[in-house]
């Protein structure tokens, strides 16, 4: 164990898609409790027996202690992390049925994709309970408990929305990192979102509306200049919003995605599934800070308009 003053033992993690199953069983792994919590009990049952499968850049397979479809047992018999996993779509509605959680030694981790999905939590719980986190992983569900991690560059990060709670942020980072998934404490989050946002805004609903893997929107001209040119506006909103992104960030981009490979998305995982997507919680974003610094989103605000076309009504 580490040396940091909060050391939980006792986890939940909410959202039994491949994000949510990948950190359960690195922590069931690492012989800690995790109890898995999702509203399809389908994707429970494997979870118990014969256990949460993963392959791909890391293999495992762990048993997590228990399961259950309703977040209310999580209030009754609190954990003393509570991870959610779930898609930010439904962050409001899940964020609404966590308030009372939030105590002291008890902690919500957002371990999503999007922006100011912390925020969202933090009006809830209060901002004392709430870390925020970014995942630098991209995975595949391949079934129930089972998932394929296509690319994962660690270390994630994590960082509390209140100085009081640093001690639980340095805590939980420190068990992530002894049970394989390496996490670091930073002070640098809201950037950090930021540019993995505008790597999800670029690539993501391009790959949604096309129905094309990663690669093959890179080796398309057509399609790579619509790439480009989200990238060049996220930059600007992100900028005049006085995020830092760093000075290399445009060929760090160019770079992070020319090496993603015949991977699908979530965001085009999502549409093949008829779920609703998050780009309110990335494009959208992207236009809202856009407007909020007097920055035009012509691009952003067209492609989530298409994405949001595809989705079910």
């Amino acid at each position: 164990m580490g040396t940091g003053s909060f050391q939980p033992k006792r986890f939940a993690v909410v959202g039994a898609g491949p994000v949510g199953t990948i950190v359960a069983a690195f922590l069931a792994k690492g012989g800690y409790d995790v109890t898995l919590c999702d509203v399809v009990p389908s994707l429970l049952e494997p979870a118990l027996d014969p256990g949460i499968l993963i392959e791909g850049t890391d293999t495992l397979q762990a048993k997590v202690a228990r399961t259950t479809t309703r977040v209310d047992d999580l209030i009754g018999d609190p954990p003393d992390v509570m991870i959610l996993a779930v898609k930010a779509t439904a962050l409001p509605l899940i964020a609404s049925s966590l308030e009372g959680f939030g105590a002291e030694g008890r902690y919500v981790v957002s371990w999503q994709n999007g922006i100011d999905t912390e925020r969202v939590l933090a009006k809830h719980l209060g901002a004392e309970f709430v870390l925020r986190a970014v995942v630098n992983l991209g995975c595949v569900p391949l079934g129930p408990a089972h998932v394929r991690i296509a690319f994962h560059h660690r270390p994630h990060y994590i960082q509390e929305l209140d100085p009081r709670s640093m001690a639980a942020a340095v805590g939980i980072a420190e068990v992530f990192t002894a049970c394989g998934l390496d996490t670091h404490h930073t002070d640098q989050i809201q950037h950090m979102v930021w540019r993995k946002a505008i790597l999800n805004a670029c690539m993501n609903p391009i790959c949604a509306v096309t129905g094309k893997t990663m690669a093959e929107i890179i080796n398309d001209p057509i399609l790579f200049h619509l790439v480009d040119a989200l990238i060049k506006e996220g930059v600007s909103v992100a900028r005049a919003n006085e995020f830092r992104l760093g000075s290399n960030f445009y060929p760090y981009c160019i770079d992070y995605i020319r090496n993603a490979g015949h991977h699908k998305p979530s965001m085009l995982q999502d549409i093949e599934a008829g779920r609703r997507t998050e780009v309110d919680y990335i494009n959208g974003k992207i236009v809202e800070y856009g407007a909020q610094a007097g920055v035009p989103t012509p691009y952003n605000t067209m492609v989530r308009g298409l994405v949001k076309a595809l989705e079910p009504k």
